[in-house]
């Protein structure tokens, strides 16, 4: 490769990279207060400054680091703390397994920080065509997104020292409108509708009769349903 390939390759790098950092902006908005929340918890759960901000920035993972902390507040084991947390990230093995096809030739180098990088809100993005396909994208937007987490964890270690009681400021609805903002964008095919709207009616109809694990049943009676959809308009894959 001459010198003039290398500098056309690198300056779409950084084009894609910059790319996939805008395009992931508008998800790190609605999870700021998350990351306050995830912040101040860390603080109530007697952990200090330095362990709060290391936990945001090797964990990485939003709902595993409430639930770990609300667990450990309550007196919960290692092992249980461990199990749920599992089961709660279990959801990266699909997304690594539906990555694998495009990323098993890129190096090492990119591969490893892009695992770490992975969630939720950069799995959507890797569904989208296009430069969301190559790895400076993916790297862009993960980036961001961490950055974003990791800041506002810090802003919330920091507040909890001065704003008694975060958790009553209920920032958890971010992760509702997180969310949102992920899924809506995706339900596209009539089937998907159907779906998602018998999951929400069912939800909440379960949550009105006090019935545990509405939310779960809720949502695999939703999947069931937009299968269903699929066939019987004989949608296509």
């Amino acid at each position: 490769m001459d010198h003039s390939q290398s500098l056309v390759l690198e300056n779409r790098s950084g084009r894609d990279f910059a790319a996939g950092a805008a395009q992931m902006a508008p998800l790190c908005l609605p999870v700021l207060p998350w990351g306050v929340l995830a912040g101040s918890m860390a603080v109530q759960a007697g952990l200090t400054t330095a362990q709060g901000v290391g936990m945001s920035a090797l964990v990485f993972a939003g709902a595993a680091q409430l639930v770990s902390l609300g667990m450990a507040m309550a007196g919960s084991g290692a092992l249980a703390i461990a199990l749920t947390v599992f089961f709660i990230t279990a959801q990266h093995f699909l997304y690594g397994l539906s990555m694998r096809g495009r990323v098993s030739a890129w190096p090492a180098r990119l591969r490893l920080p892009l695992g770490f990088l992975l969630t939720d809100e950069l799995f959507a993005l890797s569904c989208a065509r296009g430069g969301a396909q190559r790895p400076a994208y993916l790297l862009g937007a993960g980036l961001m997104f961490y950055l974003s987490w990791l800041l506002s964890s810090i802003a919330g270690i920091a507040m909890a020292n001065t704003v008694p009681d975060l958790g009553r400021l209920h920032l958890d609805f971010s992760i509702i409108a997180t969310f949102v903002a992920i899924v809506v964008p995706m339900v596209k095919r009539r089937s998907a509708r159907c779906g998602a709207l018998f999951s929400l009616l069912a939800a909440m109809l379960l949550a009105w009769l006090g019935v545990e694990g509405g939310i779960v049943i809720a949502g695999a009676a939703g999947m069931l349903v937009a299968v269903l959809a699929a066939r019987l308009g004989g949608e296509k894959a």
